[in-house]
């Protein structure tokens, strides 16, 4: 009996899990695949699962998917949203939510592992299948291939990958070369010296340090990058202070950045660490800022051969108008340390999971970014189809290519 697919993503939907906390969602991956005839490890890298179906000689073909969700509060409207809540690495309870598509990642990847078990006597070759955790800590790759899957898998061929993303649904964005942007995750702690609200000439005020440090840092893609290049400096969480009339000793920034390439990363360190010391030192800092990064992500580049193949497969089964290059992405990925690591071509992809009638209206009203919500939104919502469908497609078309 066919899986039903809709009924899966329902479910994953409306039980998301936070990073390395996904053990549902990983045992029902587990599950699915176990019936499907593939050898099962689970608990790879805290919460991950490898599927190994092995059929003759060949290729060796390593497919990902993530499964970990966000601490978001949906607000799509769906008769199926998620009200479920975490607890986060802090302890705070949160809500939950499947904001950037990774249950649709899922229930695509195993509809397209069911597609390639029902046609494995057209094909040979070695299947690896990945369900990794943790992906929106920029962690889940490196634990698993840290929990040694290099040596107890065979190694691959290709590595592939797909992310569902504000496309009209049914169409795929690929394209060689930088598919997305190398990230590090900073946090950067300012030192004043706390005391009464009303008598800040007796402190130094970190939170006006803060606010100066932030202010300044947004000049270093607006005057330090040139326009034809991409880099991005993004405050993303800013806390100090317990009260109204305490000025506190210390205030956090969290700082998220991107950009295309080693050089761009370098010079944009370079400028980050430069403003953050030099603001805490106009502002009589008596102990130096600490800058830590929290984690660093390569850019996700694709094989020039390999995405030349996959994309050609593509049009042939989905139309030559259903395949485009979207451009690079600035959002960052962690799908490319299994490719690295083990020397293998990648090829990652995008496929649409908008209401085309909808995109198109946006388009033409020019409210993109309005009017159609990105992934990490609290209204970001796949339609179920046909975005599942095509995620089985090209998920099982790619890797047919390498599979023969």
């Amino acid at each position: 009996m066919a899986i039903d697919l809709e009924a899966l993503y329902i479910d994953l939907h409306q039980h998301p899990e936070l990073s390395f906390q996904e053990t549902r969602t990983a045992g029902i991956a587990a599950a699915h695949l176990r019936d499907l005839g593939l050898e099962i490890e689970e608990g790879v890298g805290v919460t991950g699962v490898v599927g190994i179906l092995r059929n003759g000689d060949g290729p060796v073909v390593w497919l990902r998917a993530d499964m970990d969700a966000l601490p978001v509060e949906e607000q799509s409207g769906l008769a199926y949203a998620s009200t479920a809540k975490g607890v986060d690495p802090a302890g705070n309870t949160v809500p939950v939510m499947h904001a950037c598509g990774h249950d649709m990642h899922v229930t695509a990847m195993i509809g397209a592992v069911e597609k390639l078990v029902s046609d494995r006597d057209d094909w040979s070759g070695t299947l690896v299948v990945l369900i990794q955790p943790a992906e929106e800590y920029g962690a889940g790759a490196r634990a698993m291939l840290a929990d040694g899957i290099m040596d107890r898998y065979p190694k691959p061929d290709v590595v592939l990958g797909q992310h569902v993303t504000p496309l009209p649904a049914g169409t795929i964005g690929v394209r060689p070369g930088t598919q997305m942007a190398a990230s590090d995750g900073l946090t950067v702690t300012l030192h004043g010296r706390g005391g009464h609200g009303s008598r800040p000439h007796s402190t130094i005020d970190p939170i006006v340090m803060a606010a100066a440090t932030v202010m300044r840092l947004q000049t270093i893609a607006s005057r330090e990058v040139d326009p034809r290049d991409v880099a991005v400096v993004t405050v993303g969480s800013i806390h100090a202070g317990l009260k109204n009339n305490i000025i506190p000793a210390e205030a956090k920034l969290e700082l998220s950045l991107r950009y295309p390439n080693d050089e761009m990363r370098d010079r944009v360190l370079a400028s980050v660490e430069r403003i953050v010391r030099a603001e805490a030192a106009a502002s009589g800092a008596e102990k130096q800022p600490e800058i830590r990064t929290d984690h660093t992500l390569p850019p996700t580049i694709n094989d020039e051969d390999a995405t030349a193949r996959v994309t050609a497969a593509l049009k042939r089964v989905l139309g030559e108008a259903s395949v485009m290059d979207p451009g690079m992405f600035t959002g960052s990925e962690d799908v490319s340390w299994f490719a690295r690591d083990t020397g293998a071509p990648l090829v990652f992809w995008f496929w649409g999971g908008i209401d085309p009638a909808r995109f198109a209206a946006a388009t033409a009203a020019g409210t993109l970014d309005r009017d159609i919500p990105t992934n990490h939104s609290p209204f970001f919502a796949p339609e179920i189809h046909p975005t599942i469908d095509v995620g089985v497609t090209a998920l099982s078309t790619a890797a047919r290519e390498f599979l023969g």
